[in-house]
C-alpha cells in the first residue's frame, strides 16, 4: 500500500468534521419559526395568578383588540430585565396578557411589586400545559395575538429594547 492511502480514511475523517462544524458555525437560518402563527390560540381557561389580578382564559383574547400574551415566571432572571421593556410597552397603550409558569402566588406577588405589573389579567400555568398548547418551550416568551384570537408572532427570549419597533409594528398590523 502506497504511503499517502494510508492516511486517506484520516484525511477523509477531517475533511467530513471540518465540513459539519462549519455548518454548525454558519447554519443557513437561525431564526425559530413557529407553527402556531395564523392559528386560533388554544383553548384553555387560567385562574388567577395572584390575588386582585384576574385570571385569563382563550376567550378574552378575541376580544376585537389585538394583544400581547407574555409567558413569565417570578424565577426567570431574564424577566427580571425585561419587566422596563414591557412597562414600557404598557405606556404606550399595549395591552399586555400575563401567563405565570410553574410559580407561587406569593412569589409571583413578590416579583410584581418589585419590578412592576404590566399585565391586564395573569393567569397561573401551574403545570405548563398552556405554555405548551402555545408552543413555548421557554420563558420569557411573547405572542402577538389579534383581535380574533389569532397568533400574528412568536417572540422567543426576553423582549429587548430595540426590538419594541418591531413588536409594536406587529401589533398595528394585527389590528
Amino acid at each position: 500500500m502506497s504511503g499517502w492511502l494510508r492516511f486517506a480514511p484520516i484525511f477523509l475523517l477531517v475533511l467530513i468534521v471540518a465540513a459539519m462544524l462549519w455548518r454548525l458555525a454558519n447554519p443557513p437560518d437561525t431564526t425559530v419559526h413557529s407553527q402556531m402563527i395564523g392559528k386560533a390560540v388554544p383553548q384553555f381557561v387560567l385562574a388567577a395568578a395572584v390575588p386582585g389580578v384576574a385570571g385569563l382564559s382563550s376567550a378574552q383574547l378575541a376580544d376585537g383588540k389585538p394583544k400581547l400574551v407574555h409567558f413569565f415566571a417570578s424565577w426567570c432572571v431574564p424577566c427580571i430585565g425585561e419587566a422596563p421593556v414591557l412597562d414600557q410597552l404598557k405606556k404606550q397603550g399595549m395591552a399586555i396578557e400575563g401567563i405565570a409558569i410553574r410559580d407561587r402566588p406569593e412569589e409571583l406577588a413578590q416579583f410584581l411589586a418589585r419590578y412592576g405589573n404590566p399585565f391586564d389579567r395573569i393567569g397561573s400555568d401551574p403545570e405548563s400545559k398552556t405554555q405548551l398548547a402555545f408552543g413555548s418551550s421557554g420563558v420569557p416568551e411573547t405572542f402577538v395575538v389579534d383581535g380574533r384570537g389569532v397568533i400574528r408572532l412568536q417572540h422567543i427570549g426576553a423582549i429587548q429594547p430595540g426590538e419594541i419597533p418591531a413588536i409594536t409594528a406587529a401589533v398595528e398590523q394585527a389590528r
